[in-house]
C-alpha cells in the first residue's frame, strides 16, 4: 500500500511539472509569435540617445525656445502625449520620451525612483543637444519626476506644469480603502514581474487582452517594461519623498491641471460611495491645491469634463496651459524670442 501511495504522489508531481512546462512553453511560443507579428504594425523607435550607460527613446519635434519636456505617468509610454505633442510643436520645441525599461528604451538600473529617472532624462537631453530653458510637464507619477528634475537642475527649468499629478501626502490622506486597493495592485505587479522573464506571463497577458478585444503595442508587453513599472510602483513613496524635499520651485511659473472627474472605473469598483466622495474631496480640494501652493506663482485649473488621463481626454487643456506658461510676462521663456 505504501509503495502504491508513493507511486501516486510521484505521478502527480510528474504530471504537475509536465503541465507547467507545457503551459510555460505555450505561453512563451505564443508571446514570441505574437510579438513578431505586432512589431510590423507599430512605430519604430524615434531617436535612441545616450543617457549614461543606457539609451532612451527620445522624440523631439517643433522649433524655437523654450523646449517643453513631457514626462508620462506610471505605466505610460511617450504615447500618452500623442494628442498633445503635435499641437505644442506648432509654437515650441517639444520632447517626449520613454523612461528606462519603457517602450524602445533600454532597461535601467534598479530601483526606479524619480531621482534616478530625472538624472537619466537630463543626460538624454544633453546627449541629444536639447538646450534649456525647459518647461517641465508631468502627468500623474510624472509630476514627482519633473519636480525632482527641477530640484536637481533649477537653473535649467523656467516653468512647470503638473497634470493631475500625484502628491506626497496622498498616502496618509486618501481613504484607507484606496490604500488597500493600491497594496493589492503592488502584489499583482510583483507577480507579473516575477513571471515576465519566462514569457509565460507576457503571453498569458497578451492572450487575455485579445480575448477582450484590446490591442496593446508590443513595446508595452516586455519583461523590461513590466519590471520597470513594478519597481516604480514599489518605490513610489520614495519618489514622493524625493519630490517633497526638492527645492527651487517657489517663484517659478506653475500650473496645476486637476481632473474634474478623478473617480475612474477602477476606483468606482473598489471604493464605497462614501469612500469615493472622500477620495474626490481630498484629491481635488486638498492634494491638488497643495501642489499649486508650491510656488507663489502657482495656479490651479480644474478640467471639469476630464478624468485622470487629461492628456488623452482633454489634450487641448494641456496645450493651452503650456502655451500660457510659454508666455508668462518676465519669464526666462520669453527671452530671445
Amino acid at each position: 500500500m505504501q509503495t502504491s501511495g508513493k507511486n501516486r504522489w510521484r505521478r502527480l508531481i510528474l504530471f504537475s511539472v509536465l503541465s507547467f512546462v507545457l503551459i510555460a512553453s505555450g505561453g512563451a511560443l505564443y508571446e514570441i509569435l505574437a510579438s513578431r507579428a505586432d512589431m510590423n504594425r507599430f512605430p519604430r523607435p524615434f531617436h535612441l540617445v545616450g543617457a549614461g550607460a543606457l539609451r532612451l527613446n527620445l522624440h523631439c519635434t517643433g522649433r524655437g525656445t523654450p523646449t517643453i519636456v513631457l514626462e508620462a505617468g506610471l505605466a505610460d509610454s511617450l504615447d500618452q502625449w500623442r494628442l498633445v505633442q503635435p499641437e505644442v510643436a506648432r509654437f515650441a520645441r517639444v520632447c517626449s520620451y520613454d523612461r528606462a525599461g519603457y517602450g524602445y528604451s533600454d532597461p535601467g538600473p534598479m530601483p526606479r525612483t524619480s531621482a534616478r529617472i530625472a538624472s537619466e532624462l537630463h543626460a538624454a537631453l544633453q546627449s541629444a543637444g536639447e538646450a534649456p530653458p525647459f518647461v517641465m510637464a508631468g502627468s500623474s507619477f510624472g509630476g514627482y519626476c519633473v519636480r525632482v528634475f527641477n530640484g536637481q537642475y533649477p537653473s535649467e527649468v523656467a516653468a512647470i506644469l503638473l497634470v493631475d499629478s500625484t502628491q506626497e501626502d496622498q498616502y496618509r490622506l486618501l481613504p484607507p480603502a484606496w490604500s488597500a486597493m493600491s497594496a493589492a495592485t503592488r502584489v499583482r505587479a510583483r507577480s507579473q514581474a516575477f513571471w515576465a522573464p519566462l514569457s509565460i506571463g507576457l503571453g498569458m497577458t497578451r492572450f487575455h487582452l485579445r480575448l477582450r478585444g484590446q490591442q496593446v503595442p508590443p513595446v508595452l508587453l516586455q519583461a523590461k517594461y513590466i519590471q520597470a513599472r513594478t519597481s516604480e510602483l514599489e518605490n513610489i513613496e520614495t519618489s514622493a519623498e524625493q519630490a517633497r524635499v526638492a527645492e527651487h520651485m517657489n517663484g517659478k511659473a506653475l500650473v496645476v491641471l486637476t481632473a474634474g472627474r478623478p473617480i475612474d472605473a477602477a476606483l468606482r469598483a473598489a471604493l464605497s460611495a462614501d469612500d469615493q466622495r472622500a477620495f474626490e474631496q481630498t484629491w481635488v480640494n486638498e492634494l491638488q491645491l497643495r501642489l499649486a501652493r508650491l510656488s507663489t506663482r502657482g495656479k490651479r485649473i480644474i478640467v471639469q469634463d476630464s478624468g485622470h488621463d487629461i492628456p488623452g481626454e482633454r489634450p487641448e487643456a494641456v496645450v493651452a496651459a503650456i502655451r500660457e506658461l510659454c508666455n508668462v510676462p518676465g519669464s526666462a521663456l520669453t527671452n530671445g524670442r
